[in-house]
């Protein structure tokens, strides 16, 4: 098998007790929300690893890659190869980023022999935040209490590229007071898809829509995801219509970090 097709597939769980992860903030989580990063940090620290945040760390180039800009797209891939290769793990709140590491950097380098093995090596052990904890480290409850109803959207790239579904449900289900009602069409993408949603507006907001109302006839009160992109463009469809619905990342309630304003609220709120 060719190393660029190479099968990603996750561990077995294992001691991983003093590992050093490198955290992936992500431009979303670092720029709108860093709750999510502090929550993360929270939530990999409680599990036992060594955690350091590279302060050279920058875009993973997934907006540059999406729009056609591979030059961009292949300096921005390098400067995140050099700040993270040296740890053990590199984890990130996010199916898209993480999608971008592990699925596209070794096609994307594969012509440059110096960087070719470095973006295999790299993609090989980064891995988002919640299937890294349940598939990796072998989580199968956090020390969390939320009381509430909460729906779950499945995030493109986290559930196609990554295979992520059961894991945020299964320590969801670990947190007392959580009430999980899933929606209709879960898997169903919300619109957003980062450069689309702006070169595409009018379907965006029609595919956002539609996402909008399953979210709102699953009668929680609370929506979660575990991509920054979506649960903004959902946040912001949800506010314009007047729900009340809260919009939160799946990591702060999972952190027990869900008390502060929800995505879209005003702080003090």
């Amino acid at each position: 098998m060719n190393q660029i097709e190479m099968n990603f597939a996750s561990p077995a769980p294992k001691d991983t007790k003093g590992k050093r992860v490198g955290l992936f903030v992500t431009c979303l989580v670092d720029l709108f929300r860093p709750t999510v990063g502090f929550a993360a940090v929270k939530l990999l620290e409680d599990a036992g690893f060594e955690l350091e945040v590279p302060r050279d760390q920058t875009c993973c180039g997934q907006p540059a890659y999406n729009s056609g800009d591979k030059d961009d797209a292949k300096a921005l891939a390098k400067q995140v190869i050099k700040a993270f290769e040296g740890y053990d793990y590199i984890v990130a709140p996010s199916g898209s980023c993480t999608g971008m590491i592990r699925k596209h950097y070794p096609s994307l380098l594969a012509g440059e022999p110096e960087w070719a093995d470095r973006a295999v090596a790299v993609a090989g052990k980064t891995y988002e935040l919640v299937s890294f904890l349940v598939d990796v480290a072998g989580i199968e409850k956090v020390s969390s209490h939320f009381t509430g109803t909460v729906t779950y959207h499945d995030s493109c790239s986290g559930l196609r590229e990554l295979g992520i579904k059961d894991q945020p449900r299964k320590l969801l289900a670990s947190v007392p007071g959580v009430d999980l009602k899933e929606m209709k069409d879960s898997d169903v993408c919300c619109g957003f898809g980062g450069t689309f949603s702006v070169k595409y507006p009018d379907i965006s907001n029609a595919i956002v829509s539609k996402k909008t109302k399953t979210i709102t006839d699953a009668g929680a009160g609370t929506l979660l995801a575990g991509d920054m992109g979506c649960l903004m463009n959902m946040a912001g469809k949800l506010k314009r219509d007047g729900s009340a619905i809260q919009v939160r990342h799946i990591a702060e309630v999972l952190a027990d970090m869900a008390d502060g304003p929800a995505i879209g609220e005003k702080s003090g709120r």
